[in-house]
C-alpha cells in the first residue's frame, strides 16, 4: 500500500489536513474555516472545542474523499498557530474559557506592568522574547486572574495549559499525552531557551502554577498514538512545530543565514542562526527553530501581526473586494498606489516596533484615490512590513541576504512577490509547493517514522518554483520606504491612554 504523512495544519482562520507522499508531493487536502470572535477592542478569541472538532473533521474527510485507509498513514505531523492559549479541565477535557488568540491585545497593560517591574532584560535573556501581549504568558495569567475559580483549580492540579498543538495532541491521545515541542514552548515567554526548561523564576513572577504546563518533547520523534476510535486504528504522532518554524524547516532553511517569509494572516520572517542563539539589538526575537535528535537549532524572527488579514478586512468589512484573489488584478489596474499608504496596525505593530498601542492608518488620500490604489496599498503594506523586519535582521546577523524564500497563501500573488523583491532589493524565491508549513510538519514526522531517512532524502524531493527579481532602482525604492516610515510614525502610540 502506498503510504502518506498526514499533516495537521491548525491555523488561525482555518484548519487543514494535507497528505504528502514519499516524493514530497501534496496529494490531497481538506480545509474548513474557523470562526474568530472580537468581543472588545483589541480582543481576539476562538472556541477551542471548535478548533478540535474542525481539525478532526478535515482529517477524516481528506481520508474518506480520497479513499485512503488509516493503515496507509505512516505518521502525523502537527503545525499550529503559535501563542494562542488554551486552558482546560484535566478531568473533563472542557475548556474553561475561550482560547485567547495570538493577535489578542487584552493583556497589553499586564505586559506594561512587567516592564515597569524591570523584567525586560531578564525575560529577554531567558526567553529570547520581548515583553508583549503577543505571547502566551500574559494570556494564561489573565485566564487565571479573571475566570472564577481558575487559579484555585490550577493550583490544585485540575487545569492544564497548552498552545494549540498541545491541545490537539491531548485530544488525539484521549488525554494520555500532555506535551508540546520546544518551538512552541519558546513562544510562551515562560520557557528558558538556554537551559531548555520551564523557568521557575518566571513562573514565580507571573504566579503561574508549574503543574499546568506540558512536557516539552523533541520536534521530531514519536510522542504518542491517536485513539484507535478516531480514525479506525492508532496512528503515531511524530512531528510538532509552530507554524513559522515548520515553514522554515519545510523551506529547507537548514543552514545558518538562510531565511524565509510566510505570507498568511500575519507575516513572519525567520532566519536560521544555527546551534547558538543570537541576541537581537533591533527589536527581533530569538527563538528555537526545532529540537531534532537532541540538537537544538535557533532562529531570529520578526513577526508582522496583520498581512493577509488586511486583504480580508478590505473584502469582509470594507467591501472593496468580492474575493481575496481579486486583489492582484485590481492592484495591477494602477501603476502605483498614488502616494497612498495603509498601515494595518489593527492589533498593534510587531517587529521591529513592538507597539501594542499602534492602530491602523490610511494616509495620502486625494480626490483621485480609487479602490485600486487602496488595494495596492494593502499589498504594499505586506512588503513594507517585511522589509522593515529584514532590515533589522540583517543588522543583527551582520550579513546581507542573497535571497528570500517565500511561502504561505498570499505568496501565490505574483504582484506581491514583485513588490517584495523591489522593496528589499534581492530575489524572492517561491517554491513549487507553497504549503511549506504543512510540509515542514510532515517532514519532521517523516524523519521520526523513517518515512524519510535523512534531510538529504527530503531535499531531493524539493521542486524548484519561480524567482522574482527586483526591478526598482535604488532611488525609487528609498523614496517608497521613506513614505512608508512617515506613515508608520502616524500609527505609533495612537491608542495609548493619555
Amino acid at each position: 500500500m502506498k503510504q502518506y504523512i498526514l499533516a495537521m495544519d491548525a491555523g488561525t482562520t482555518s484548519e487543514r489536513a494535507i497528505l504528502f507522499d514519499r516524493a514530497g508531493q501534496l496529494c490531497a487536502m481538506a480545509q474548513e474555516a474557523l470562526h474568530l470572535d472580537y468581543p472588545h477592542d483589541g480582543w481576539v478569541e476562538q472556541d477551542a472545542a471548535e478548533i478540535w472538532d474542525v481539525q478532526l473533521r478535515v482529517c477524516r474527510r481528506v481520508l474518506a474523499e480520497h479513499g485512503i485507509r488509516p493503515e496507509q498513514i505512516a505518521a502525523i505531523g502537527i503545525t499550529n498557530q503559535r501563542e494562542t492559549t488554551v486552558v482546560w479541565d484535566k478531568a473533563t477535557g472542557e475548556p474553561v474559557a475561550p482560547a485567547i488568540v495570538w493577535q489578542c491585545r487584552r493583556t497589553a497593560a499586564q505586559a506594561d506592568e512587567l516592564r515597569r517591574r524591570g523584567l525586560t532584560e531578564t525575560l529577554r535573556d531567558k526567553t529570547g522574547l520581548v515583553i508583549d501581549a503577543y505571547f502566551s504568558a500574559t494570556k494564561l495569567r489573565w485566564i487565571l486572574d479573571t475566570v472564577p475559580g481558575a487559579r484555585r483549580r490550577a493550583e490544585n492540579g485540575e487545569l492544564l495549559f497548552g498552545t494549540v498543538d498541545c491541545w490537539l495532541i491531548w485530544k488525539l491521545t484521549g488525554g494520555r499525552r500532555h506535551v508540546t515541542d520546544a518551538s512552541n514552548a519558546a513562544r510562551t515567554m515562560l520557557y528558558n531557551i538556554r537551559t531548555l526548561d520551564w523557568d521557575a523564576d518566571i513562573l514565580r513572577e507571573l504566579d503561574i502554577p508549574a503543574c499546568m504546563l506540558p512536557e516539552v518533547v523533541p520536534s521530531s520523534g514519536i510522542v504518542g498514538e491517536t485513539e484507535a476510535a478516531l480514525f479506525g486504528c492508532a496512528l503515531p504522532i511524530g512531528g510538532i512545530a509552530g507554524d513559522q518554524q515548520a515553514a522554515l524547516f519545510g523551506q529547507a532553511c537548514w543552514q545558518p543565514g538562510e531565511a524565509k517569509n510566510t505570507y498568511g494572516t500575519g507575516c513572519f520572517l525567520l532566519m536560521n542562526t544555527g546551534t547558538a542563539p543570537v541576541r537581537s539589538g533591533n527589536g527581533l526575537l530569538t527563538t528555537i527553530a526545532w529540537n531534532i535528535g537532541g540538537t537544538v537549532e535557533y532562529a531570529l524572527e520578526g513577526s508582522v501581526f496583520v498581512a493577509g488579514a488586511a486583504i480580508q478586512w478590505l473584502r469582509d468589512d470594507v467591501g472593496l473586494l468580492e474575493h481575496a484573489a481579486d486583489s492582484e488584478a485590481l492592484a495591477r489596474a494602477v501603476p502605483d498606489a498614488g502616494g497612498v499608504y495603509l498601515v494595518p496596525a489593527f492589533t498593534g505593530l510587531g517587529a521591529p516596533y513592538w507597539d501594542a498601542y499602534a492602530r491602523g492608518v490610511l494616509v495620502g488620500l486625494t480626490r483621485a484615490t480609487g479602490r485600486a490604489h487602496i488595494v495596492r496599498a494593502a499589498l504594499e503594506s505586506m512588503a513594507h512590513q517585511t522589509a522593515d523586519v529584514l532590515d533589522a535582521m540583517q543588522r543583527d546577523a551582520g550579513l546581507a541576504l542573497q535571497s528570500l524564500k517565500a511561502d504561505g497563501g498570499a505568496s501565490a500573488n505574483d504582484l506581491l512577490m514583485e513588490l517584495q523583491a523591489d522593496l528589499i532589493g534581492v530575489p524572492v524565491e517561491r517554491p513549487a509547493c507553497v504549503e511549506t508549513t504543512a510540509l515542514g510538519a510532515a517532514c519532521l514526522a517523516g524523519l521520526a517514522s523513517g518515512f524519510w531517512e535523512s534531510r538529504a532524502d527530503i531535499r531531493r524531493t524539493r521542486e524548484a518554483g519561480r524567482v522574482f527579481h527586483p526591478q526598482l532602482d535604488a532611488a525609487r525604492r528609498e523614496a517608497q520606504r521613506a513614505g512608508w516610515r512617515r506613515a508608520v510614525s502616524r500609527a505609533l502610540g495612537w491608542a495609548k491612554p493619555e
